[in-house]
């Protein structure tokens, strides 16, 4: 089977798939995924196919800044 990617159809929000993360008291841990999430597509030069890798990614930087253990 062939792999595909997800498309950027609004970069600013999660993979329809992925699970919310709970909000924190120093604020909403999700909103900040979704930043850096935004922050690595345009990095990647606002390249669309990559918004799965990018949520992942962000999730985990943002998780191991905040000591969270992975979801």
């Amino acid at each position: 089977m062939p792999r595909t990617r997800t498309v950027h159809s609004d970069p600013t929000q999660p993979p329809a798939k992925r699970p919310m993360p709970a909000k924190t008291s120093s604020g909403s841990l999700e909103e900040e995924i979704r930043r850096r999430a935004y922050e690595l597509y345009e990095l990647r030069g606002r390249e669309d196919g990559f918004a799965e890798e990018d949520w992942t990614r962000a999730e985990r930087e943002v998780r191991d800044r905040r000591g969270l253990r992975s979801a």
